[in-house]
């Protein structure tokens, strides 16, 4: 169609949104639409609508590569039935260093065939709205500048005209205005628990050097359900790490939870060993922890086997490294690959795995790997010798090596799936567990081959170190199992201990009654006996005075009632027989059950089995990397980061509940 001599028809006089991208010609009767990034020439007839032309948009390429405009978010206008917006925004640190062009955005008025609803005012709740979006941004973790992306406000617009479109400020007000509320529901919750509470420190990274350190609530609620709650998600400078036990008080404080701490559990770095002494000489000089801090100081479990797991693939970096290539050759070309399989028919591999390359920042990948190319060891001896092209295969010391690490790689990836199989694991599953890798730690420090024991040494060197530190609470919540109680203690400590095996026992049991005996004293029952003593034995005229000189007289009384023929909690429980062991036993609904007959040593039980043994959910767990933040939060303020990594944990927790 020739259109010299047509004439441009005033684009402000067309409603609709995609005239911002058309040209429209009028030449004589007919009026045709031109794209003005690729020049295409469609239908402009008013009859014909615009549903072909934003068609067209979406698949227009060189529109594409354009992008869409850069806007600053403000003010609306209603003119005639036309929302203008003026100042868009897309990207946050424009605000303050662009100075950016003035559109007009019109939204199409035209109700769609069949798609029309009629919304009337008294329907619709702006506030409501605004919160329901600054909610769903939480949850999601969606970037907050997304409320000023061009994309979202037309969409959200020919939505529900009736809402009026927020800013990156306001929506970031609304965030906040969530937190504040959501942290005094976490308060009063936390306010009311029945029990102790414990915490876990975890260090996030964030792009860039930024660090942040998150500090999570654990504890069994009034209805014994084991629950965690994220408190605190601090940017720390990693430099200054002895400032942080100055920052966790501070936390502890602004909660009022620093007299309700009954443990706190760190990753196994020389590093946090100052932070745990000085929170934990803090709360011991007012007698706030349990047996002087003795159960306090917790290190992740799943950080701990990491750390054995490093040890075990440095040693076997070389030979990993040959077996890496090695697959990489036969998967990288079709003739390898082919003949591969042949010589894997020849030797009757019965194997129906495939070979596969690993992650390298999740361990558990790399002992697929490892375990799959073990299988066709004799393949690859077979290929090196027929295929001038293949020359990096192990040799038989050294596939002989990987084939002993492997299996140590095994048992390290049976043991933290039993211990992250659940979402929240009681503290009573890790010391069977735990008993079993001392044991084989033992074992393989007898390797004639040198080279691997020096791995097996080095990796009990680090296991010990925990065990020695965190022993006492795995084995205090295992006697909490009353499917072991004492038992599972006298059966593994003589396989760890040998001839030292009955004093350390001994050591156990006498952790137990003094960490009973302190609850005893602290328990609502005890506090009740006494005040009903009062009541009885000193009248309306007994002071504070005279109660505070007698309260060694309570504690005397308490620990030597149980010599004069009443037996306490403890003697029954330690007295009756084991109960059943089954796939479906919970611990905690025990308890709940129980309670009235084991009223103090149930509340034990509430503090003792809710300590958080490993930090690590299933998905972190065999990862090498730290947890990492949301690019789309990073730049954010940290009151802000926060506020939505915190809101986002209580929200999520009240949806799952």
């Amino acid at each position: 169609m020739d259109l010299s001599d047509a004439v441009i028809v005033n684009s402000s006089r067309l409603k609709s949104v995609v005239w911002n991208d058309f040209d429209r010609i009028k030449k004589g009767d007919t009026c045709v639409a031109v794209c003005r990034h690729c020049k295409k020439k469609l239908s402009g007839s008013s009859t014909s609508g615009t549903s072909h032309l934003r068609n067209h948009l979406a698949r227009c390429q060189k529109r594409s590569n354009l992008g869409i405009p850069q806007y600053i978010a403000a003010r609306e206008k209603k003119k005639a039935g036309t929302h203008a917006l003026v100042n868009f925004n897309m990207e946050q640190e424009q605000r303050k260093d662009e100075i950016l062009n003035l559109v007009n955005v019109r939204f199409e008025q035209e109700p769609m065939k069949d798609d029309s609803v009629n919304t009337g005012n008294s329907n619709f709740d702006q506030r409501r709205s605004r919160f329901d979006l600054a909610r769903m941004i939480i949850l999601h973790g969606y970037p907050l500048a997304m409320v000023e992306h061009f994309g979202f406000r037309v969409f959200v617009k020919n939505l529900q005209p009736l809402f009026e479109l927020v800013t990156f400020d306001r929506v970031e007000d609304d965030c906040m205005e969530i937190y504040i509320k959501e942290k005094q529901k976490v308060n009063e919750v936390l306010d009311k628990l029945p029990g102790k509470i414990s915490l876990s420190a975890d260090m996030w990274a964030a792009y860039g050097n930024d660090k942040y350190l998150c500090l999570t609530a654990h504890y069994i609620d009034e209805s014994w359900q084991l629950k965690k709650k994220i408190l605190n998600f601090i940017m720390v400078d990693p430099s200054h790490t002895e400032d942080d036990s100055d920052v966790i008080m501070t936390c502890l404080m602004d909660w009022d939870i620093d007299r309700k701490l009954f443990s706190m559990t760190f990753d196994s770095c020389s590093a946090n060993d100052n932070i745990i002494c000085r929170i934990r000489d803090r709360l011991s000089q007012n007698r706030f922890l349990y047996c002087n801090g003795q159960f306090f100081d917790v290190r992740c479990v799943a950080n701990v086997i990491n750390l054995m797991v490093q040890d075990a693939l440095e040693a076997l970096s070389d030979v990993t490294k040959k077996i890496r290539d090695s697959i990489r050759c036969v998967k990288s070309r079709q003739a390898t690959q082919a003949k591969f399989n042949e010589v894997a028919q020849e030797v009757k591999v019965e194997s129906q795995k495939s070979l596969c390359l690993d992650n390298s920042l999740r361990w558990s990948s790399t002992h697929v790997m490892l375990e799959v190319a073990l299988e066709y060891r004799e393949v690859f001896c077979v290929l090196q010798e027929n295929d001038p092209v293949y020359t990096m295969c192990p040799s038989n010391m050294e596939w002989e090596r990987a084939s002993v690490v492997t299996s140590y790689l095994k048992l390290f990836v049976e043991v933290t799936n039993v211990l992250t199989r659940c979402k929240s694991s009681t503290a009573n599953i890790y010391f069977p567990e735990l008993c079993d890798v001392h044991l084989q730690l033992i074992e393989w420090c007898k390797n004639p081959d040198a080279s691997i024991s020096s791995v097996a040494v080095k990796m009990r060197s680090k296991f010990e170190e925990y065990w020695e530190r965190c022993s006492s609470g795995l084995a205090v919540a295992a006697m909490l199992d009353p499917r072991f109680k004492m038992k599972l203690v006298e059966y593994y400590y003589p396989q760890i201990y040998g001839s030292s095996a009955p004093e350390r026992i001994d050591d156990v049991f006498h952790c137990v009654k003094e960490l009973y005996n302190e609850h005893s004293i602290c328990s609502p029952l005890a506090s009740l006996d006494q005040g009903l003593a009062w009541q009885v034995g000193g009248g309306a005229g007994s002071s504070p005075a005279s109660r505070d000189r007698l309260m060694g007289f309570d504690k005397f009384l308490n620990e030597t009632s149980h010599s004069e023929g009443s037996k306490s909690d403890l003697d029954k429980y330690l007295e009756e027989p084991l109960f059943p062991r089954n796939v479906d036993f919970n611990i905690l609904n025990w308890w709940k059950v129980h309670t009235p007959r084991y009223p103090i040593l149930s509340m034990m039980a509430r503090n003792v089995l809710a300590m958080p043994m490993s930090k690590f959910a299933s998905e972190f767990a065999f990862s090498t990397e730290p947890r990492l933040l949301h690019r789309d939060w990073t730049s954010l303020t940290p009151p802000t980061v926060q506020a939505l990594m915190c809101s986002q944990d209580w929200i999520q927790s009240e949806l799952e509940s």
